[in-house]
């Protein structure tokens, strides 16, 4: 039986995190330890779904704050485990698998509980509510993830005014999202012995057109809400033939599109498929090519511009970035819920080998929560 510390140390509490392996599939453990943890604190009310766990607070404020974050990593490799602490000073770091993504943003907001629970005791708790959610299944397919299944059964327990997703930012603000749609395009022809060719029609030279205007394809770079944000559509995998001595009569692309939050998520399918030349302006395929869609994840505004958002903005230093790539903010968007992305780590070492996370980035996103909620250092027991 695993246990987690959560008022102590927040570099150690980041270590016990990684050492408790919760590769997706196997988040049980990690979720039992945390679920134990917050029930432990008298102020919060826990309620478990799967392997997610979400505790809040019932104050009775105005506004509601939400702390998310995935308990689940991308698989082992030699070394992943168990975690280790190197180098001293600005240079000190956590290494092992999930240190940056994302078990350093759940070690930040998981330090928060404690703080406000004994604020709560003492009579001086923050001026909002707060919602804890740690969820499983993130780093896998969409149908699994843990944060989509409590929007779709009990979307009550994340109700909020903001929400802030522990993913990796520098300990910085990365604002919204970009959306992520993949269709799979497939030419089709007429299989032949290779011999007599004349007598088919060779799908993989069909595709040629549509590679052809792929890579010369100029992705957009766009400014949304002061954030800005480069667009790209790119062929991600491609497949086609059954023998050597056989006219292909059947050839796939996959297409992957990264829009900005300004693009109509309407406007996405029809933007990739006209863009590689399988779609007319009117709307219809073009002879010779089918499509099927094989993964879309909506975009999200960064909403950063009022209300409590642009507080937090104001806190961690009035600076944010836009975020590449996909996240669970979108989640909240379809809530109607702003959100953004706050986080230790260098987001490009997610999923690496050498995965690792600064302990300066882990104490300057606690630092910037305890001033935000009110919470002075000296008051944190």
């Amino acid at each position: 039986m695993h246990s987690l510390n959560l008022d102590g140390d927040v570099v150690a509490l980041l270590q016990q995190l990684i050492d408790i392996e919760s590769v997706s599939g196997n988040e049980g453990p990690l979720a039992d330890a945390m679920e134990t943890a917050l029930r432990a604190l008298p102020a919060l009310e826990v309620t478990r779904n799967g392997d997610a766990v979400v505790a809040r607070t019932d104050l009775g404020r105005e506004r509601r704050v939400i702390l998310a974050g995935h308990l689940d990593t991308v698989p082992l490799v030699a070394g992943s485990l168990p975690s280790r602490l190197e180098g001293v000073g600005d240079s000190e770091r956590v290494i092992g698998r999930g240190s940056c993504d994302m078990k350093a943003g759940v070690a930040v907001f998981a330090n928060m509980a404690p703080a406000i629970d004994a604020a709560i005791g003492r009579g001086d708790a923050p001026d909002v509510d707060v919602t804890w959610v740690f969820y499983d299944h993130e780093e896998v397919e969409d149908a699994k993830n843990g944060l989509g299944r409590l929007v779709r059964e009990t979307p009550e327990l994340l109700a909020g005014d903001f929400a802030l997703l522990g993913e990796p930012s520098n300990a910085g603000i990365e604002g919204g999202c970009q959306g992520t749609l993949r269709i799979r395009i497939t030419a089709h022809g007429r299989a032949s012995h290779s011999a007599r060719a004349w007598k088919g029609v060779n799908a993989i030279h069909g595709l040629a057109p549509v590679l052809t205007r792929l890579a010369a394809y100029e992705p957009r770079v766009v400014t949304v809400d002061g954030l800005e944000y480069h667009e790209g559509l790119n062929a991600v995998n491609i497949t086609g033939g059954i023998a050597t001595n056989v006219i292909p009569d059947a050839a796939t692309v996959e297409v992957n599109l990264r829009y900005a939050p300004d693009r109509d998520d309407a406007e996405a399918v029809p933007h990739l498929l006209r863009s590689a030349g399988v779609m007319d302006e009117e709307g219809k395929p073009v002879e010779g090519y089918s499509w099927e869609i094989t993964d879309h994840a909506h975009a999200a505004r960064p909403g950063l511009e009022s209300g409590i958002a642009a507080e937090f903005l104001k806190a961690a230093g009035g600076r944010a970035s836009a975020k590449y790539g996909w996240t669970d903010v979108a989640r909240f968007a379809t809530l109607g819920i702003p959100a953004v992305n706050f986080g230790p780590g260098d987001p490009s070492l997610a999923h690496t080998d050498e995965e690792w996370c600064p302990t300066a980035d882990v104490h300057e996103c606690r630092r910037v929560l305890l001033t935000w909620l009110g919470l002075v250092e000296g008051n944190v027991a």
